[in-house]
């Protein structure tokens, strides 16, 4: 049982006592007194309103009890319009706008209002049954709004609660993604020492410790970044008090991520134009998880060619264009993996264009990434919704 349903059944039962109090009241100042009629009335009101009250009966049917309450309200009242007795009329209107709704609950409100109107009639239009007809309209109005306020509620706790299953969803594809980054970048650039290394282990046992070394120290490295990615997902320390969370690598790790792949052997230009200071943090890690993806098909699919990674930022939009040499092969598709499927996802994830295939040259394979640098408001509506 939710806090919300239980704060209605409290309410309800407030309403509910609050109603038998005003028919005792009503009996006790009755004119003409008649003990008779104000225990049958109260006999009948009270036990009607609080079966039609319940959850477990059907709106038309709580409707209907309603009615009957209503007749028992009348009953004990009497014709006079100083009773308080008719105070039940008001209540009972705001239970059934409760518990009915607003298709049914109005109902009795109009029941209400056309025995009200009679009364009017016989007394020649005169003022003393207004305030009634003010109470009973006035209550079914608010029960009516706070109907309307509660299904709002409950869409907003709806929303809420999809908008917190799309955060995970979406947090845990980006987890994944980088994950993906990483392992496969560390993967190839240590097999690109260890390749070094054994080829080197003959002539230049030396140079072979320095490959081996390099891909051990590349090794760890990813390892630490995989516990730093592993530990978003856990609490921000670990076991001993220290911080997983290590920053996450922007434009500014594009000549580390470079200097690694040559000095596993990879031919990288790299080009950096000015005013790539002033990109911000998100599109940064977006240009640099797509450049390291790039690098790591061309490390894998055309070993030894010549790449060229240029950055840029002209017209509010950072440029990303890695251009590899050699055989024109698509990486993701020949080999089944998901590397361009991952970087058309970073690139549209920030509301950029992605795009892969032959270089125009026809020698090659070109990956070109434009990321806006202030978000799209047409971007914005679609993300959001």
């Amino acid at each position: 049982m939710t806090d919300d349903h239980i704060t209605g059944v409290r309410i309800r039962l407030a309403t509910l006592w609050l109603l038998a109090l005003f028919l005792v009241g009503a009996a006790f100042t009755r004119r003409p007194h008649d003990a008779l009629a104000s225990a049958a009335g109260i006999a009948i009101a009270v036990p009607a309103a609080f079966l039609a009250a319940s959850r477990w009966v059907r709106p038309w049917t709580g409707v209907t009890l309603y009615l009957v309450a209503g007749v028992g309200v009348v009953l004990d009242a009497g014709g006079s319009h100083a009773s308080l007795g008719y105070f039940g009329l008001c209540i009972i209107a705001l239970l059934s706008m409760l518990t009915a709704g607003p298709r049914l609950g109005p109902l009795f409100a109009c029941v209400a209002l056309a025995f009200l109107g009679v009364r009017l009639a016989q007394t020649g239009f005169s003022t003393d049954w207004l305030p009634w007809t003010a109470g009973v309209f006035v209550s079914t109005l608010g029960g009516g709004l706070v109907v309307h306020e509660q299904r709002l509620l409950a869409q907003l706790q709806a929303a809420q609660a999809d908008l917190a299953q799309r955060t995970r969803m979406q947090e845990r594809a980006r987890i994944a993604r980088d994950l993906h980054d990483v392992i496969a970048h560390s993967l190839t650039v240590s097999l690109l020492h260890i390749s070094a290394a054994r080829m080197a282990v003959q002539h230049d046992p030396a140079d072979a410790d320095r490959a081996l070394a390099e891909a051990e120290r590349l090794g760890r490295e990813s390892l630490d970044e995989v516990r730093a990615i592993v530990g978003l997902t856990r609490a921000d320390q670990g076991e001993n008090g220290e911080s997983l969370l290590t920053p996450t690598p922007g434009l500014d790790g594009i000549d580390t991520l470079v200097a690694r792949y040559r000095s596993a052997g990879a031919q990288i230009a790299l080009q950096l134009d000015e005013g790539l200071s002033k990109v911000p943090a998100t599109i940064g890690t977006t240009a640099y998880r797509i450049a390291q993806e790039a690098l790591t098909n061309a490390a894998r699919h055309a070993p030894g060619r010549p790449v060229e990674l240029r950055l840029s930022a002209p017209n509010g939009s950072l440029e990303l264009l890695v251009l590899s040499s050699g055989p024109c092969t698509a990486p993701a598709a020949a080999n089944g993996g998901h590397g361009l499927h991952t970087m058309r996802e970073r690139a549209e994830a920030v509301g950029g264009v992605f795009e892969a295939g032959p270089a125009p040259s026809g020698d090659g394979w070109r990956v070109r990434a434009s990321l806006p640098l202030l978000p799209d408001p047409e971007w914005l509506c679609r993300s959001r919704w």
